[in-house]
């Protein structure tokens, strides 16, 4: 159980409509994996219950993996898997097998211990140049779209929180204000490397359940800020992600949450 729970109601920027915001802490990653687990099979059940399938949006990095081997081995057979579909938030425009590349991680860890059919995973195509892949990624998730949307409503988006406040592929000094479903990144923000395709808030803010993974005590500053009352979309772009009709929950062990 997590050691820390707690609600606060927020203005939501988009729309400014009022929601709860959900705030977890745990000991370690280890008891913040096993929580976001169990989070991920109840949700998944509830939306193919619901709507026949559970559409999720995949987060990169070092602190999902935890999760993705979890659901690849402990919990393997609890998620009809036939009726999943998986995207990715953001991913570098690198080789399969190269290290950076998000999809090619999780297949090792994730994906090669399921029972899911190839064509349920949309990844991006990262052997394209940023420009194709954004705008092929685009015409991918119009195919799942729920209009009047051009995209689909993901039942359950993983997101990440950098140390600069990015969040995907949305760094600090990046637009603010845009209106597509995926942007390529092509400019180096503060020294990151740029060759990559993000989702933007306009698809992150559609989704029912949004979920964010926070550990370490390098992200406790900027994770104080994030959550206090201070909006500052352009500096901290993980204040851009507010959904306007889902569930906003930040799960985060006791390094990053110390200074809450």
């Amino acid at each position: 159980a997590a050691s820390d729970v707690y609600k606060r109601q927020i203005l939501i920027h988009v729309g400014y409509n009022q929601q709860y915001e959900m705030i977890k802490k745990f000991k370690d990653i280890s008891e913040l994996s096993q929580y976001a687990a169990r989070s991920f099979i109840e949700i998944a059940k509830k939306s193919i219950e619901e709507r026949g399938r559970f559409l999720a949006s995949l987060s990169g990095g070092s602190t999902p993996m935890r999760l993705y081997e979890l659901l690849g081995n402990q919990f393997q057979n609890e998620v009809d898997w036939p009726l999943v579909h998986f995207f990715w938030g953001d991913e570098r425009c690198v080789p399969v097998d190269d290290p950076g590349n998000s999809y090619g991680q999780t297949k090792k860890v994730f994906f090669d211990k399921i029972q899911i059919p190839n064509e349920n995973i949309h990844r991006v195509l990262s052997e394209l140049e940023p420009d194709s892949a954004a705008k092929d990624y685009a015409n991918t998730l119009k195919a799942f779209s729920e209009p009047p949307l051009d995209w689909p409503r993901f039942d359950l988006a993983l997101l990440g929180m950098g140390d600069d406040g990015h969040t995907a592929s949305l760094f600090p000094g990046s637009p603010v204000d845009v209106d597509s479903a995926t942007l390529a990144v092509t400019a180096n923000y503060q020294g990151r490397p740029a060759n990559r395709v993000t989702l933007t808030q306009n698809v992150l803010n559609s989704s029912r359940n949004v979920l964010f993974l926070v550990t370490g005590r390098a992200k406790a500053v900027t994770l104080s800020r994030v959550l206090s009352d201070n909006y500052m979309p352009a500096e901290l772009p993980v204040q851009r992600i507010a959904p306007a009709d889902g569930n906003l929950i930040w799960l985060m062990d006791e390094e990053a949450g110390s200074l809450l």
